[in-house]
């Protein structure tokens, strides 16, 4: 048994239908649309649902795609610092200062 859940997303005249198929296993339907949303949330399908139900002014567009881009690039930096504090077991304690 299979289940196919469509996402139909209006932006503008261009329609876009995204579709994926989940193995149900057992007959765990409950099971199968956890996974079907999981993959859909994590691909940002519900966000771009989301954003596209009202019309969204250019302005706003431009504001939000800015403060993504700012927020991946702040992101980016504080992991490679969490990793950086995290590592352990090196020889140079503070690989910043040169001996």
């Amino acid at each position: 048994m299979f289940i196919t859940q469509a996402l139909r997303i209006t932006s503008g005249l261009t329609e876009k239908f995204i579709g994926r198929t989940v193995l149900v296993r057992a007959g765990d339907v409950d099971g199968a649309m956890r996974v079907l949303n999981r993959i859909m949330g994590s691909e940002g399908l519900f966000d771009i649902y989301r954003r596209t139900r009202t019309y969204e002014k250019p302005f706003n567009t431009r504001r939000r795609v800015n403060w993504e881009l700012c927020k991946a690039v702040y992101n980016e930096d504080m992991d490679r610092k969490i990793k950086l504090v995290m590592r352990t077991n090196r020889l140079q304690k503070d690989p910043a200062v040169h001996l």
